[in-house]
C-alpha cells in the first residue's frame, strides 16, 4: 500500500489504532508513576532512582539503530502486537509478585527493562507506520496531534496515579495497564498495517549491519545535525538526571509527597501542550533552527530557577517546571520537521532511531553519576548545572554556522547528489 491508494476510510482506520495505543501509553504513564514511587518510599535512595531510569533508557541508546533496521524488515503489526502482548505479560508476573508481597527492587528493574525493550520496538514500528497509513498532507497535523496527546496524559497521568496509590494497592494499579494494553492489541488484530515498499540495489547483500551503517552515515554527512547530537549529549548528561530524581527533590528539599510530585509531572504535561500549540500556530522562525534555539535557552532557564527555588517556594517551582515544559516542544519540533523535511523517506526511521540513540548515549553515565552525587551534595546541584549548561549551550549554537545553516547544508548535499539523494536499503 502506499500514499496513492490509501483506502477512503483511512482516517476510521487509523485512529482506530491510535486510540487503542493511547490507552496503553496512559496505563503505562499510570505503571511508571508507581513504581518510581514504590522505589522511593521503598528505597528513599537517589541512588537507586537514577538505577531505575538507567536501566529503563539502557535499550533505547543501544538497540535504537538496530531496531529501526529490523522494522523496516519485519511486519510491523505483528511487532505492535507482540510487544504490547509481552509488556502487559510482564505487568501481570510484577502484579502477581506485590499481591504476594514478594516484589523486590531487582524485580522492577528487570521489569522496567523488559517493558523499555518493547517500547523501543513499538515506537519504531508505529511512527515507520504512520506515513504508509495517513495521507501526506495529514502528516503534520497527526504529529501535532501525537505531541498534544503525550503533554495531556504527562498532565492527567502523574495526579491519578497518585490519588490511586491512595486507593488501590500497588497490584491493582498495574492490573490497569494490562487493561488498557489489551485496547491497544485488538484493534491491531483485525486492522492491517501497511508495508513499506522496499527496494534494494543489484546484487546488494541483505545486511542488517549494512542498513544501519547507511543511517549512520547519513548523520555523519550532516555538519549540522553532528554538532547538534554533540550538544544533546552533553546536555543529556548533564539536565536529564534532575528529572529523574525529581522524587528525591519533592521529599527532601520541599518535604512534600505522591501529589506533589503529580502536580510538578502536570505542571511540565501542560506546559508541552501550551509550547505545542503556540508553536502550531506561530509556526516558529523562517529558519527553523533558531526557533530551537530559542527554546533551548529557555528550557535552560526554567530549569535553572528550579533548582534556584528555596524550600517554601513549591508554587515558583511549578511555574519554573511549566516554563522548561512550554519550552520543550518548541526546542524539539522544528529538529523533527527539519529531518521530516530532509531526510529521504526510506531512511527515515533509521536516521531516527540513531539519533536518538546518539543523543540519548550520555544520559545511562550522567544517570549513574546523578545518584551518588546528589546522595552527597544534594540533588538540586544537578538542576542547577543542567538549566546553566543548556542555557549557555544554545546561547553560543547563535554563533555556530554548522548549526545556524544546517538546512541550507542539507539542501546542497542533496543537489550534489551524494548520501542524501539515491540511497536504495536492502531487504
Amino acid at each position: 500500500m502506499t500514499q496513492q491508494n490509501l483506502p477512503s476510510n483511512w482516517a476510521a482506520r487509523f485512529f482506530t489504532v491510535w486510540t487503542g495505543q493511547a490507552f496503553s501509553l496512559f496505563g503505562s504513564m499510570l505503571v511508571q508513576f508507581a513504581l518510581v514511587w514504590w522505589l522511593t518510599k521503598t528505597t528513599g535512595s537517589a541512588t537507586v532512582l537514577a538505577l531505575a531510569t538507567m536501566v529503563a533508557m539502557l535499550p533505547q541508546v543501544f538497540m535504537g539503530p538496530f531496531v529501526g533496521a529490523l522494522v523496516d524488515r519485519w511486519n510491523r503489526r505483528r511487532v505492535m502486537i507482540i510487544t504490547d502482548s509481552l509488556i502487559a505479560l510482564t505487568t501481570v508476573v510484577l502484579a502477581a509478585l506485590a499481591a504476594m508481597g514478594a516484589m523486590r527492587v531487582g524485580h522492577v528493574f528487570a521489569v522496567m527493562f523488559i517493558r523499555s525493550v518493547g517500547g523501543v520496538f513499538h515506537w519504531a514500528a508505529m511512527q515507520a507506520s504512520t506515513s504508509l497509513m495517513v495521507p501526506d498532507r495529514h502528516l503534520a497535523r497527526v504529529a501535532g496531534l501525537n505531541q498534544t496527546l503525550n503533554g495531556a496524559l504527562q498532565i492527567v497521568a502523574p495526579p491519578v496515579g497518585a490519588l490511586l496509590w491512595g486507593v488501590l494497592p500497588l497490584y491493582g494499579i498495574l492490573a490497569i495497564d494490562v487493561g488498557t494494553a489489551l485496547l491497544a492489541v485488538i484493534p491491531l488484530c483485525f486492522i492491517s498495517i501497511p508495508q513499506p515498499t522496499v527496494r534494494r540495489q543489484a546484487g546488494a547483500p541483505s545486511s542488517l549491519f549494512r542498513d544501519v551503517l547507511e543511517g549512520v552515515r547519513y548523520i555523519w554527512w550532516w555538519p549540522g545535525v553532528r554538532a547538534l547530537l554533540l550538544m544533546a549529549t552533553v546536555i543529556n548528561f548533564t539536565i536529564n538526571p534532575g528529572f529523574a530524581l525529581m522524587p528525591i527533590l519533592i521529599t527532601r528539599h520541599f518535604g512534600r509527597g505522591a501529589l506533589e510530585l503529580g502536580w510538578m509531572e502536570s505542571a511540565w504535561g501542560i506546559g508541552v501542550v501550551v509550547g505545542g500549540l503556540a508553536l502550531s500556530g506561530w509556526g516558529g522562525f523562517r529558519r527553523r533552527i533558531l526557533t530551537t534555539l530559542m527554546g533551548l535557552v529557555g528550557m535552560g532557564v526554567g530549569v535553572l530557577v528550579l533548582g534556584l527555588v528555596p524550600p517554601g517556594g513549591f508554587v515558583l517551582a511549578l511555574v519554573a517546571m511549566f516554563f522548561a515544559g512550554a519550552m520543550n516542544p518548541i526546542t524539539n519540533g522544528p529538529v523533527f520537521a527539519i529531518i521530516q523535511a530532509r531526510v529521504a523517506p526510506e531512511l527515515q526511521g533509521r536516521v531516527f532511531t540513531t539519533i536518538g540513540s546518539i543523543a540519548s548515549a550520555m544520559m545511562p553515565l550522567g544517570t549513574a553519576v546523578a545518584g551518588p552525587v546528589a546522595d552527597w551534595l544534594g540533588v538540586r546541584v544537578w538542576f542547577l548545572v543542567g538549566g546553566a549548561v543548556c542555557a549557555l549551550m544554545g546561547v553560543v549554537s547563535f554563533f555556530v554556522p554548522a548549526i545556524v545553516d544546517m538546512e541550507d547544508q542539507m539542501a546542497v548535499s542533496s543537489a550534489s547528489g551524494g548520501l542524501a539523494e539515491g540511497v536504495v536499503l536492502a531487504d
